[in-house]
């Protein structure tokens, strides 16, 4: 096991290089200017993990007074090209996106995110393949019987696993199964509703026929820590692997509030599943804040986010396996958070200006310190 690293040195410089006040404009980056290409969360990550972000689009986007990002924001893709090694789709692999009609498929988006990943050296995580949101109305509002729906699951899975094997290297196959109680979401699932709790095993073989070498997860909220969801997922994966379903990963989301007490038992929950054989990973890391009527985030606020942020990293990196962590998007302009939780933001590690957070000093120097890799005033040259 990776030891787990401990906490940065110094608070105060965390505090410093970016702290605003609850008066205050967020601020700009207040490293030293001329810093080189190597100062990148890539760069500091090294070969010890995948360092990766979500890509912005669709979904909540489509409703928002800005272009694609993807397409249309020149300077957030070249961040997307330079600070990470890996990337996720935030909508553009969803049901409602590549499904969009019975008979239609639409690759445009997904295609151009791997296309781009393939330009820039980096792994893709494909997202996702069974869930219960993000459906399109033919398929939720159609009149199909039980034949008909799972072989539309299975045409799915089959088609957009297999025009992407070789290309993506882990997929969340299930994605939310449980709810928070660990119950299996029965009647909100249309998968799990009409064709029962076996259809999750079915999606795991389709998916791996389709591409035998991609890396097969779980993936979910809170289950950050052990309680009764990732119990639920705890006992189910040891069901199904018992009756030799290809069950490669389990990942929890990270997407954590302030407001809430951070889950101290991350690296010992990860580890059960590592104790499994299963791989695991931090997929869609975010950490928000309560910002009522638009206020500025405080220098406390942005130290306890730094800390989240750095703690997450930390568990991870200190269970063997775990080599996958993944904001779920940056600047704070395109985070699905406000949208989602109003009154609630600045979750993620970049300001709209795309400067930087202490979060993001926090992620890079806990990197640095875990690769061996010279802390940032030495990432110059």
């Amino acid at each position: 096991m990776r030891r787990a690293l401990a906490v940065l040195a110094s608070a105060a410089l965390i505090a410093t290089a970016g702290a605003a006040s609850a008066a205050a404009a967020p601020p700009s980056d207040h490293r030293p200017p001329g810093l080189a290409k190597k100062d990148t969360l890539a760069w500091a990550a090294g070969d010890v993990l995948k360092i990766g972000s979500a890509v912005a689009g669709g979904g909540h986007h489509l409703s928002q007074d800005y272009p694609d990002p993807f397409t249309g924001d020149a300077a957030y893709r070249d961040l997307l090209g330079r600070e990470f090694t890996s990337l996720s789709a935030e909508n553009q692999m969803k049901w409602d996106a590549i499904h969009p009609a019975p008979d239609t498929y639409d690759f445009a988006a997904p295609d151009a995110i791997a296309a781009f990943a393939r330009a820039n050296g980096q792994d893709v995580r494909g997202h996702t393949l069974l869930w219960h949101n993000q459906n399109p109305s033919w398929l939720t509002e159609g009149d199909h019987t039980p034949d008909e729906l799972r072989a539309i699951l299975r045409d799915h899975i089959q088609t957009v696993v297999g025009r992407y094997a070789g290309t993506i290297q882990q997929w969340d196959v299930a994605n939310e199964v449980f709810d928070d109680s660990g119950n299996l979401r029965t009647q909100d699932n249309i998968w799990i509703r009409e064709l029962g709790p076996g259809i999750i095993a079915d999606a795991f073989r389709w998916a791996h026929e389709a591409d035998p070498d991609a890396l097969l997860f779980f993936n979910d909220y809170n289950v950050e820590g052990v309680n009764a969801k990732s119990d639920a997922y705890y006992a189910l994966v040891q069901d199904l692997l018992a009756d030799g379903v290809p069950v490669h990963g389990f990942a929890a989301q990270g997407h954590l509030s302030i407001r809430y007490g951070f889950p101290g038992d991350l690296a010992q929950n990860l580890q059960r599943f590592a104790d499994l054989g299963l791989a695991t990973a931090l997929t869609e890391v975010d950490v928000r804040m309560d910002l009522p009527d638009g206020a500025t985030p405080t220098e406390a606020q942005l130290t306890q986010q730094a800390d989240y942020y750095q703690r997450m990293l930390e568990g991870c990196l200190a269970v063997d396996g775990c080599d996958s962590f993944t904001v779920w998007g940056l600047p704070d302009t395109y985070s699905w958070v406000p949208h989602t939780f109003p009154g609630e933001g600045a979750a993620t590690v970049l300001w709209e200006d795309l400067t930087r957070k202490p979060a993001y000093l926090a992620l890079q120097d806990t990197l640095a310190e875990a690769s061996g890799r010279a802390g940032h005033p030495a990432l110059r040259g």
